[in-house]
């Protein structure tokens, strides 16, 4: 293909882009249905709110903990399988659901098989395809794409309210099944797992640009890449600042912001509706955010979006109530413009660091953030539980992302002199 031809058409790296961003969106669903389905299932099953986190949290933890593995498995096998085998275990693991009568049976669903299909389409998957495909506008189309794995989920929401308290929780979590299910064809079709399948070279680089599969063993590369990171002060750092970022969005708001709600009086669907904006702003919030990184040291980004997110956190409990007021929406807006900024600025930090191992690094990074969503999701539940209120679990959250900003300023930014993290 000629510089000409390729001039006349939309680069390949974009319908890659868009098809990755669907299948973020279809994964993303069934990991937000824990807070809508909550209550549900309590009445139903009469099961605690500490057990149903507990599902939520082998979820979480089982999204991060599989996605350095993942990454290393598309080194190995291809984006495109991994990630139609993923939305299949998705499509199972929610659809399975409707038949369980037993506390296990959540866990083992919701929790270790959606778990396992999130996680093997978790940012790693934005990691590699933006490593892959793009040399220029990495910055921004790693915000788009992380955007759509954050608020395909939120957006999901007000659908499924409406289905669950319509019809019941089942048919809720079928459409949830069906919609991952759905992208599985388009992946099939458009996918690709390198430039050099099509001809082309990756978006603003060049042939040297697009660098050979790693096919040593999926496993060994994945702990390989982690004992080296894990040598390094930066590594440390940015892993503790996710596992922060974790226990604030996906462990703390989308699990227990509705319950939290329908405790000051708030009906659930519009405790779902303001989480559905969330959503909505999360993408105006991380595209803006891919963008700054291009533009701004992506440690001082990270300083503000942490440090304004603790400040957030701890005015939220003064703000429920039966009724939607100015207050409250004003901290939607902020929460969903910060809800994953971080993301952009933290995968920015760990190309510099490590170079082409970046995608299975972050991997591991992205894995602290979901063992901190998982303990907070727990952890809120118990709080719940035993003080009859969440408002500890609020103070908590906000505490420790004053300190995630500050970890932030640690990080030195260099370039590795090999690139012999992933060999």
């Amino acid at each position: 293909m000629t510089q000409l031809e390729t001039s006349r058409r939309i680069h390949p790296a974009w319908w890659v882009a868009a098809v990755t961003f669907l299948a973020l969106v279809g994964a993303a669903g069934f990991r937000a249905v824990p807070g809508v389905l909550m209550n549900p299932l309590h009445d139903e099953f009469d099961w605690s709110i500490s057990t149903i986190s507990l599902a939520a949290a082998v979820n979480m933890a089982l999204y991060g903990l599989t996605a350095p593995f993942a990454a290393a498995l598309m080194e190995r096998f291809g984006i495109r399988r991994v990630v139609t085998a993923a939305l299949v275990v998705v499509a199972a693991g929610s659809g399975l659901t409707v038949f369980m009568t037993a506390s296990w049976q959540l866990i083992l669903c919701w929790g270790v098989l959606v778990g396992l299909g999130t996680g093997s389409m978790a940012l790693a998957l934005v990691a590699t395809v933006t490593g892959r495909w793009f040399v220029a506008r990495r910055g921004l189309v790693s915000g788009v794409l992380t955007a759509g794995g954050a608020a395909g989920g939120l957006v999901f929401l007000p659908l499924v309210s409406q289905l669950a308290d319509a019809y019941g929780w089942r048919p809720a979590a079928l459409a949830v099944a069906i919609s991952a299910l759905a992208v599985a064809p388009l992946v099939m079709w458009l996918l690709r797992d390198r430039p050099r399948d099509l001809g082309v070279v990756p978006y603003g680089g060049t042939a040297a640009d697009d660098v050979d599969p790693v096919r040593s063993g999926a496993a060994r590369l994945a702990v390989r890449a982690l004992a080296d990171a894990a040598r390094t002060k930066g590594f440390w750092y940015l892993a503790a600042g996710m596992m922060i970022c974790g226990a604030t969005t996906m462990g703390l708001i989308q699990p227990h912001f509705i319950p939290a709600a329908h405790d000051h009086g708030m009906p659930q669907t519009v405790a779902a509706g303001l989480l559905a904006l969330v959503g909505i702003f999360d993408v105006a919030g991380t595209i803006a955010s891919g963008w700054l990184t291009d533009r701004v040291d992506p440690r001082y980004l990270l300083l503000v979006y942490y440090v304004l997110r603790g400040l957030s956190l701890l005015a939220l409990p003064a703000l429920f109530g039966p009724d939607i007021q100015a207050n409250m929406l004003a901290f939607i807006v902020f929460y969903g413009l910060d809800w994953v900024a971080t993301i952009p600025p933290t995968m920015a930090l760990c190309r510099e660091l490590f170079g082409a191992a970046a995608p299975v690094v972050f991997g591991w990074v992205f894995a602290s953030h979901q063992v901190g969503a998982a303990a907070m999701a727990l952890g809120a539940g118990i709080v719940r539980d035993e003080l009859g209120a969440y408002d500890m679990a609020w103070y908590a959250g906000g505490a420790i992302c004053v300190v995630a900003g500050f970890l932030s300023l640690l990080v030195r930014k260099r370039v590795p002199t090999n690139g012999a993290l992933v060999g």
